[in-house]
């Protein structure tokens, strides 16, 4: 396991409602498909290379009680109607022999538009900081995203996102984003 680099890795979301906040969040887990694994949240980088897989795929290679390495966001609330959001933004070189960006972000009254803009953007700021590439940090992302485009050094960015409005009878309402790393 020493020196493990992650070939392949998917994206999943989930929401969960429950009396209990713990189980809210398991129910997060198992509506995204990885609630029989052992999780270890990792930091956000995505691997040189790394290849990534639909989330049906990726789901099929996991087994029960398996240790599984995530960059998950998550973000919970039992205040009724709060519109909560959690997600992972996704920055990729286009030399693969480079390493990417994965962002966390979680929020509370963002759409989920806002929100995975926002975690998409973080993570191509991320990336294009470490490629030297000029840009204003104070400008719009559709902006920045035209910088990097016209750079020609990321190939791709994009975000996965969950949103849910807090449950009106005041349960737990739990909302989880994850890059999970297979292979």
């Amino acid at each position: 396991m020493l020196g493990f680099v992650p070939q392949e890795l998917f994206f999943t979301k989930g929401v969960g409602t429950h009396r209990e906040k713990l189980t809210s969040f398991e129910l997060a887990l198992r509506s995204a498909g990885i609630a029989a694994c052992n999780l270890v949240r990792v930091s956000s980088i995505f691997p040189p290379g790394c290849k990534i897989l639909s989330s049906a795929e990726g789901e099929r290679r996991l087994r029960p009680g398996q240790v599984t390495f995530v960059v998950m966001s998550e973000a919970a609330t039992r205040e009724p109607q709060r519109l909560i959001a959690a997600t992972i933004g996704v920055a990729i070189p286009r030399n693969k022999k480079l390493y990417g960006y994965l962002s966390e972000h979680h929020s509370f009254g963002e759409s989920e538009k806002t929100a995975g803009d926002y975690a998409e953007d973080l993570a191509a700021e991320m990336l294009a900081t470490t490629l030297g590439l000029e840009f204003d940090p104070d400008t719009s992302w559709d902006e920045k995203k035209e910088v990097y485009r016209l750079s020609n050094q990321i190939v791709l960015t994009r975000n996965v996102t969950q949103s849910a409005v807090g449950s009106k009878e005041g349960l737990w309402t739990t909302v989880i984003a994850a890059a999970v790393l297979v292979g």
